[in-house]
Order: structure tokens, then C-alpha cells, then sequence
């Protein structure tokens, strides 16, 4: 079993960063890809970026492709979200995801190839 916990979203303003954080439990972190995924009220779930097992792939959506850096390090059993340049567009509860199959070479777009969620942290960009 895996839990996940995002911490990091806030209250910024158009322009500025933020990096998210998501802590992960479990021996076999390691091996998991980690994607990270937004919803916005009203609207459905969308795919923000995710990083294989090794971090050596990394994926993200045209809307955040320059600005925003999926990492990961397994000593800590962390990934993280470094959100620059934010757009009032970004305003969305950010989740992280694990995909616990083993030491896929690629790291799914699709959040229903994610077992593990997190609880979700607010990021709201005022313009």
C-alpha cells in the first residue's frame, strides 16, 4: 500500500512559483512512476506532468510544457512540482499519483493507470 501527501499549494499571484511536494510511503517508491494531475471546479481531471521510476522520462501537457518540472528524489521518497510562471489558467486542487506496476521504462499520462492518489493541495493564481 502506498499513501500519498501533497503539501505546498497556495494563494500567489500571476507570475510567481510554487513547488509542490508530494510524500510518498512504502519500501518500493523507488520503482513507481509519479504523475502529477489537476482538477479545476467544474471541470474534469487533467494531466499536468509524471516521471518514470528512475526520472530518467519525463512527460508533461502542452499548457504546462517550459514552466513547470516534475523531479523526483527516491532517497527521500519524494516527487515534486516546481510551478513557475503561473497563469490565473493553473488555478486547480493539484493531486499527485503512483503507479505501482514495476519499473516501467515510461510513466503514464492517463490518471486511470495511477492506483495511489493523494489528497489533493489548493493552488489559486490571482491575475
Amino acid at each position: 500500500q502506498v499513501q500519498l501527501v501533497e503539501s505546498g499549494g497556495g494563494l500567489v499571484q500571476a507570475g510567481d512559483s510554487l513547488r509542490l511536494s508530494c510524500a510518498a510511503s512504502g519500501r518500493t517508491f523507488g520503482s513507481y512512476a509519479m504523475g502529477w494531475f489537476r482538477q479545476a471546479p467544474g471541470k474534469e481531471r487533467d494531466f499536468v506532468a509524471a516521471i518514470n521510476w528512475s526520472g530518467g522520462n519525463t512527460y508533461y501537457a502542452d499548457s504546462v510544457k517550459g514552466r513547470f518540472t516534475i523531479s523526483r528524489d527516491n532517497a527521500k521518497k519524494m516527487a515534486y512540482l516546481q510551478m513557475n510562471s503561473l497563469k490565473s489558467e493553473d488555478t486547480a486542487v493539484y493531486y499527485c499519483a503512483a503507479d505501482g506496476r514495476f519499473m516501467r521504462s515510461r510513466a503514464p499520462i492517463e490518471g486511470a493507470e495511477y492506483q495511489y492518489w493523494g489528497q489533493g493541495t489548493q493552488v489559486t493564481v490571482s491575475s
